[in-house]
């Protein structure tokens, strides 16, 4: 009999996990995590992995290391290895599974898409990019449909840049403007998408409920904005008057300094939810404004 209150989180111990977790027990549901930090179910552990994957309702899987460090070669074979190991891992566990879960949310992301300032990048329309982070992306989701699984819907969500309270990039972005760095970063004409993390949660609620809805979505607010207007709406918001700009020589430096790679700042990610929104999802924070005032004044 399935357990219509049991929810697997795989990666459950980010930024992100937590709220997830913390908003479906809200909901009464009884969320098990799956990671490598103690106090949760171990991956290396194959029947706990099944048993807790036995008779859920719905796996989210945000396994993966951070991006938000060197590219040199040991980091990047631990960024793809981190990601498809655990896939593999699920969907294994899942073709063993003799109720599984009816939903599989796995995370992707829309840096998949190319470098875009002529135009936005849709599920139908979007053009795939080149590059480390893009090989990573298609290799992900590669391997996450690889599996054929008749009783589990599979959506990969290919997700923006999530705004949340506690961690992301929030505290960055307020660290450079109040100390008068919060100008434009570059040139300022790279598009930053985005989504609220309630939004997060609420678009996985609206994927769950609506169950002739699979394939890849993007994960995004209808409204992204270029990084010249990013950083005046953070300076406005929290009532900073001068922002000094970061050309791209000053970023180089700044990047190496402190062990990232400018990719996360300087590509334009112009991404639209064009199949969330045809399929009825409206936001709950669908412009920046709104996700600023909501996470810096509430």
């Amino acid at each position: 009999m399935r357990l219509l209150n049991k929810i697997v989180i795989a990666g459950g111990t980010g930024f992100v996990g937590k709220y997830l977790t913390g908003r479906f027990q809200q909901l009464g549901y009884r969320v098990i995590v799956i990671s490598r930090q103690q106090q949760t179910i171990q991956w290396n552990s194959t029947k706990e992995i099944l048993d807790a994957l036995e008779n859920a309702v719905m796996l989210i899987n945000l396994a993966g290391k951070s991006v938000d460090c060197r590219y040199n070669k040991k980091n990047k074979a631990e960024i793809l290895k981190s990601r498809i190991e655990t896939t593999e891992t699920l969907g294994k566990a899942l073709l063993n599974c003799g109720n599984p879960p009816q939903l599989w949310i796995n995370a992707s992301t829309a840096t998949i898409y190319r470098h875009a300032e002529d135009r936005g990048m849709t599920e139908r329309q979007g053009e795939i990019g080149s590059g480390f982070s893009v090989e990573v992306a298609k290799s992900w989701e590669q391997t996450f449909f690889s599996f054929p699984l008749p009783n589990t819907r599979q959506i990969a969500l290919r997700m923006a840049i999530v705004l949340g309270k506690n961690g992301g990039v929030i505290k960055p972005f307020i660290n450079l403007v109040r100390f008068g760095l919060g100008g434009k970063q570059g040139d300022g004409k790279q598009m930053f998408s985005w989504v609220h993390i309630e939004d997060l949660f609420r678009i996985i609620l609206f994927l769950q409920s609506h169950k002739e809805l699979e394939g890849i979505f993007n994960c995004s607010s209808p409204n992204p904005v270029d990084n010249k207007t990013l950083m005046k709406t953070f300076r406005e918001i929290l009532n900073v008057k001068i922002g000094l700009p970061s050309p791209r020589w000053l970023l180089e430096i700044g990047a190496a300094f402190i062990h990232t790679e400018t990719e996360l700042i300087l590509k334009s990610r112009w991404v639209l939810p064009e199949k969330l929104i045809e399929s009825g999802y409206a936001f709950k924070y669908p412009t920046l404004e709104a996700a600023l005032e909501n996470i810096l004044h509430e």
